[in-house]
């Protein structure tokens, strides 16, 4: 009897313990993805110099990287919510990345950008004003 009792309260801890262990939230694991940031178009890396290209028949200014992997910089222009003036430069890989804009009373600010269709972009500045851009 002593030992149908073990057994049983037994059985019990291992099923208490997988239904507690079931019930912990499942960590999502999220690939490193390497931020550009608004000073990054400031330097060119000993690293970057190395795969530097520039194509005068693209809109880009030059383009760094490896196959499939690579950033561009471009001047853009466009204009606020209000249809104010700006213009700049941005780095871009892939859909997102950063830059500087002016505005038209020569105020400099740092944007983080994202392409919404063929040589547009929407930007964003640490205010919360957004800005519509087009790559020159």
């Amino acid at each position: 009897m002593t030992k149908k009792l073990l057994f049983i309260y037994f059985i019990g801890l291992i099923l208490v313990s997988c239904r507690q262990e079931a019930q912990k939230p499942v960590q999502k694991i999220v690939p490193f993805v390497e931020k550009i940031l608004p000073e990054d178009i400031k330097t060119i890396t000993p690293e970057e110099a190395k795969t530097f290209h520039k194509n005068p028949e693209r809109k880009y200014e030059y383009r760094t990287g490896t196959y499939n992997n690579y950033e561009y910089d471009y001047d853009v222009v466009g204009t606020d919510s209000l249809k104010n003036h700006v213009k700049g430069n941005v780095i871009v890989k892939g859909k997102y990345g950063a830059g500087m804009l002016t505005d038209s009373l020569g105020r400099v600010f740092d944007v983080e950008v994202e392409w919404t269709g063929f040589d547009m972009l929407k930007a964003k500045d640490k205010k919360g004003n957004t800005y519509t851009l087009k790559t020159e």
